[in-house]
């Protein structure tokens, strides 16, 4: 799709009910193949839609602005061109905090959202996140690519159960980005703290968190719980930061569930 600030690239499958699906921070729709195969399933009468924000996967960005605030226009503007009035967010990481945010400013556009392993508080980044949100360390630390490369890699085998197939798909998505994307989209949502203004939310809301998670603090899902008291919260014992991937089939019941209840 073609806007005025570049291209946004984007998957969709199913027929029903709207449902955006957001990544995190280095990732795109990639993160979604298996769950556009379960969630577009027409018993559930779902349509799935599979964003790449602007400076990653295949999206572009001409205005060279990768901030958490242009990702929330992007989606608005996105869901104004598909024709979507109202849809469920689901967002992953930097994708559940934009989804509360959208949710936060526009009430009526979102449906239910849905965090996974997001922060409410951006503080409870890793320490890693935090200084890759520097404009000077990630400037010096790009000089020299291949490095980042592999050190991403090899991080990848902590973030989830399968390292491999974690690796595999750390390795396509970082390929694909720059440095801009890399250290802004990073800083913004280091530096966003929603904790006051998910307050007010009355719509559904649902997090998910596990314990094994090292890029964002598992202890989020109490702040989600805390600040947003109706909030389904769901523990998942044996995941990391994507449980999509640690425990496939619990959280496609879960999701589901809560998406068509």
């Amino acid at each position: 799709m073609v806007t005025q600030q570049g291209i946004l690239h984007f998957e969709t499958y199913g027929r029903g009910r709207p449902v955006l699906l957001l990544h995190g921070w280095l990732g795109s729709w990639a993160l979604w193949r298996n769950s556009f195969e379960v969630l577009g399933q027409s018993k559930y009468q779902l349509k799935v839609y599979a964003l790449d924000f602007f400076g990653f996967g295949e999206s572009s960005n001409k205005s060279d602005e990768f901030s958490v605030r242009n990702f929330v226009n992007l989606v608005n503007e996105f869901m104004d061109r598909q024709g979507i009035q109202k849809a469920a967010l689901v967002g992953h990481s930097m994708g559940g905090t934009v989804s509360l945010t959208v949710a936060i400013e526009h009430p009526e556009r979102v449906a239910k959202a849905v965090v996974i392993g997001s922060p409410v508080n951006g503080a409870s980044l890793s320490w890693l996140l935090k200084l890759s949100g520097n404009p000077g360390f990630a400037n010096l630390i790009w000089t020299f690519p291949n490095l980042v490369y592999l050190f991403l890699r090899g991080y990848s085998y902590f973030m989830a159960n399968d390292g491999a197939a974690m690796e595999k798909m750390v390795t396509s998505d970082l390929s694909k980005v720059s440095v801009k994307p890399f250290f802004q989209s990073i800083a913004t949502l280091g530096a966003t703290d929603l904790r006051q203004q998910v307050e007010g939310l009355t719509l559904p809301v649902m997090g998910i968190y596990g314990p094994k998670d090292i890029i964002v603090s598992p202890n989020q899902a109490k702040v989600l719980k805390k600040h947003i008291p109706h909030a389904r919260v769901e523990w998942f014992e044996n995941s990391g930061h994507f449980p999509m991937m640690d425990e496939p089939e619990r959280f496609h019941t879960v999701l589901v569930d809560f998406l068509n209840n």
